[in-house]
């Protein structure tokens, strides 16, 4: 079997999965299952258990190590499944040592009778204080490549248990993104991702504290051979005055932005503790499209944050329309234990659940439009496994020959089936 590293949730995640891995090897360690898992919701935890059990059911001889977001701010859940021998925190993950600590417990058969505290090696995420560039070759199976460039979060959003699993936030210093993006480049990758929890932030702690548009000028400055930039997601309130020039006047970064906008009503944002107003969002999309008139947006919305009117929710859908949003990531809220919304008055189930409907057909139909746009326009797609690609505004085109992964092609939008756009 070998090393597999099974991963849930967020592009940071898919990053340090990679890391993991070689990790792993370097260390020795043969058939072995790592779950790197999320936090971000109650589903994304329980889905990670499931998988756990299943994986042991399937292959008793197993040997399964659990980390990522869940496994730091609820180790003890972990430890307590029969079906985990190792526990690891998201600081010590990334750490050689952790690794061959994990070898040398692996070595003996399974010790059904130890006590679960024995089993966890998480240490106070909260202390670490800097952010080590892990560098990695390639990224199996995929064709664009990830690039951490920031972890840890600053703000309590009151819906948000990740700053628990990932600590306060800082950042990779600009030199060490370079390098590691030039060997990427080198590696044959023509597309690079930045991610992080809260990269909007990046800079903090730095010498001279840089800011995200100022890294990003660096990378296309110093690795021209770089085609596509992207980045994960965005903060509007903190899109610096360099990352809009960025936008603006450099067409290796891709017209897409995905936003953390949560909800489209004010008193929500609010009891979120989020730092923007709808205005601010629908103000942002309209400047940056004024740069870039092809920018196209994705956004996160949760549905049935607690107090939550049927008007409140109104609001939701109606910024969708306001922004001209493209690619909606829909959240039914999840109470997390210990964070402030969980204690806020809930919306029922059913009601989280039918909000939650409305607005992915809401996102259904804004896809749908945008590909209706595009049809009978020519793109430069680049290739991936399965045959499809990606549009520079990071539409999904269904390949109408074999193309190889990697390659870039230019290609002409023939049609679409609603949810992917057609080659001709």
């Amino acid at each position: 079997m070998g090393i597999e590293v099974v991963t849930f949730g967020c592009r940071l995640n898919i990053s340090e999965s990679e890391v993991i891995g070689d990790l792993a090897a370097k260390a020795g360690l043969g058939d072995v299952t790592v779950v790197n898992t999320c936090a971000v919701t109650a589903e994304a935890t329980r889905q990670a258990r499931q998988t756990i059990r299943r994986m042991k059911r399937d292959n008793p001889e197993a040997r399964i190590v659990v980390t990522g977001c869940a496994a730091q701010t609820d180790p003890a859940m972990f430890a307590a499944m029969p079906e985990v021998d190792r526990v690891i925190g998201n600081d010590s993950k990334l750490k050689p040592e952790a690794w061959s600590e994990v070898g040398a417990l692996l070595a003996a058969p399974p010790d059904f009778g130890v006590a679960a505290s024995e089993k966890i090696a998480v240490n106070d995420i909260m202390a670490v204080k800097e952010q080590a560039l892990h560098l990695v070759e390639g990224f199996a199976g995929r064709t664009r490549a990830f690039v951490q460039v920031q972890n840890g979060c600053d703000h309590r959003c009151t819906f948000c248990i990740i700053p628990f699993g990932r600590g306060n936030s800082r950042s990779v210093p600009m030199g060490e993104v370079v390098d590691q993006i030039r060997r990427l480049v080198e590696n044959g990758y023509r597309e690079v991702v930045l991610t992080g929890v809260d990269i909007t932030s990046y800079g903090q702690g730095l010498p001279g504290e840089p800011k995200l548009g100022q890294m990003i000028k660096a990378v296309l400055r110093h690795v021209p051979e770089l085609k596509r930039l992207r980045i994960s997601s965005i903060d509007s309130v903190e899109a610096d005055p360099d990352l809009m020039d960025v936008i603006a006047g450099d067409e290796r970064f891709m017209p897409h932005l995905h936003l953390s906008l949560q909800a489209g009503d004010d008193m929500i944002l609010k009891r979120m503790k989020r730092r923007h107003l709808s205005a601010d969002v629908v103000r942002f999309c309209a400047d940056v499209r004024r740069l870039r008139p092809d920018m196209v947006f994705g956004a996160d919305i949760i549905a049935g944050f607690p107090t939550e009117t049927e008007d409140m929710f109104a609001r939701s859908l109606e910024i969708v329309d306001a922004c001209e949003l493209t690619h909606l990531h829909v959240f039914p809220f999840s109470a997390r234990p210990g964070t402030p919304a969980a204690r806020m008055p809930p919306v029922p189930g059913d009601v989280v659940k039918e909000r939650a409907r409305r607005l992915r057909e809401k996102g259904e139909q804004a896809v749908r439009a945008h590909l209706d746009g595009i049809v009978g326009r020519s793109f430069p797609v680049l290739a991936e496994i399965g045959g499809t690609g990606r549009t520079p505004d990071f539409t999904a085109v269904r390949l109408a020959r074999p193309v190889e992964p990697g390659e870039m092609v230019e290609l002409t939008i023939a049609g679409h089936d609603g949810r992917e756009a057609l080659a001709a």
